[in-house]
């Protein structure tokens, strides 16, 4: 364990079933394993870290996820290298995933920031960042 490393992050989903489906897949790219599950949840780990998807309460459903409000605005990964991240971009492209700011792809983060953004099923912002050279 590190000090000040993340522990573990949890998001609320409206649709359990299809957000777990479409996280699975993505954090399975990354080396995650599932980790616990139950009726309205379920983790997946890597390491020391693990997220967590719960099933949003039915009363708390009216009013959905939008990344410019107060609150998360997207999830970083690293990626192993360029290549993966364009793997990981042909494998969204194939599931019918949405790549953002494609007339900007893959430098979208600025000059010499080789990423891709997406979003999940709930529209959470992700990204997959290859490492900067020399890291």
């Amino acid at each position: 364990m590190m000090v000040g490393q993340v522990h573990h992050i949890e998001l609320n989903v409206s649709d359990l079933e299809k957000s777990t489906e479409f996280w699975e897949w993505f954090l399975g790219e990354l080396g995650y394993e599932p980790y616990q599950e139950w009726a309205k949840g379920k983790s997946y780990r890597l390491g020391e870290t693990y997220i967590v998807f719960v099933q949003t309460e039915e009363r708390f459903l009216d009013a959905p996820y939008h990344r410019s409000r107060t609150g998360l605005n997207h999830l970083a990964f690293h990626g192993k290298s360029r290549k993966h991240v364009d793997d990981v971009t042909a494998k969204l492209e194939e599931r019918g995933v949405p790549v953002l700011y494609r007339d900007r792809h893959p430098y979208a983060g600025g000059e010499g920031y080789y990423a891709v953004f997406f979003e999940d099923p709930d529209r959470i912002k992700v990204e997959l960042v290859a490492p900067v050279k020399g890291e």
